[in-house]
């Protein structure tokens, strides 16, 4: 490969200890939470004591080859702010840490403040959860345009994982015409796999939003490695919106617990359906442009002694 990889969906905690909707998410040992009612294995299980460190992921990182990844956060590991921004503030040239408002709670407009004002560039938000015992929150509300002004205002990016389907693309899209500048990061690949999927990726036909695969692996997990059915999604995604307008996310760490780190991205790297420019567009030159990322770290590749 003669370009740089880039992450633009991983997950980082010290400790899961959360509730959403009223169900227990709590880090336990050997890899394993409870998670809802059962037990999960969350991180593979050398990692026994369930801290899934920045120090741990920056060895998958050098390993694979990865130059750079962007920390994105979900309710169900608890809000990690503060890891998140010590770990930005230590690895400045390796990560880029989103802050997380949780809605939830009342308030969050001034969540959303304090976070710009502490200096995060991206919020998240997982908004596939708003769906709360007393209602929805609504993207479109008059809470949250207040908050998508402050964070146009303030450059900061939006990185958000949609509902199933098409349940809030005409929200998002009054967002993205009244905010025309605010930089917007659609996850989970438009939840591929599940119906008008496409609906989601149609969004990138905005300049200021783009689509990043974070969990695609996940959500292909029934057909497995070298998951051609995911590389046949890109290339309709492409179709739809131009490969200029997909990035390349792992959803790290729990896709590590059914594959390597490395094989959450080297099934593009060795299709025969991506021509090296697409390769080279999907894995970091995309994310480098959208996210602003400079002077990239290059890794060697390691031999491993299988080889």
């Amino acid at each position: 490969m003669d370009y740089k990889i880039i992450d633009a969906h991983a997950h980082l905690w010290l400790k899961q200890d959360t509730k959403v909707d009223g169900q227990t998410i709590k880090t336990l040992t050997n890899g394993q939470s409870q998670f809802m009612g059962e037990i999960r294995q969350m991180v593979p299980p050398f990692i026994i004591d369930g801290r899934n460190t920045a120090e741990i992921f920056l060895s998958n990182m050098n390993y694979a080859q990865v130059s750079a990844a962007v920390l994105t956060q979900e309710y169900i590991d608890g809000l990690q702010n503060e890891y998140l921004w010590e770990v930005e503030q230590k690895y400045p040239d390796r990560f880029l840490s989103c802050g997380m408002i949780d809605v939830r709670e009342p308030g969050y407009v001034k969540q959303a403040e304090n976070l710009i004002k502490q200096g995060f560039k991206g919020i998240k938000l997982p908004a596939n959860r708003f769906s709360l015992p007393d209602g929805r929150v609504f993207l479109n509300s008059d809470s949250m345009m207040e908050v998508f002004n402050m964070m146009e205002k303030n450059d900061v990016f939006l990185s958000i994982d949609l509902m199933d389907g098409d349940a809030q693309t005409g929200e998002l899209q009054d967002v993205i015409e009244e905010y025309p500048n605010l930089r917007i990061a659609i996850g989970h690949f438009g939840m591929v796999t599940r119906p008008n999927w496409q609906d989601q990726i149609k969004l990138a036909r905005y300049p200021n939003v783009m689509i990043e695969s974070g969990g695609i692996t996940w959500l292909f997990n029934d057909e497995f490695y070298p998951f051609k059915g995911a590389v046949w999604a890109i290339k309709e995604a492409a179709s739809l919106v131009g490969m200029e307008k997909l990035m390349w996310g792992s959803d790290y760490p729990r896709t590590i617990t059914a594959i390597t780190y490395r094989m959450s991205y080297d099934f593009i790297v060795k299709s025969t359906l991506m021509n090296d420019d697409e390769k080279r567009q999907f894995l970091g030159l995309n994310a480098k442009n959208f996210y602003r990322f400079k002077d990239l770290t290059a890794l060697p590749y390691i031999k491993n002694m299988s080889e």
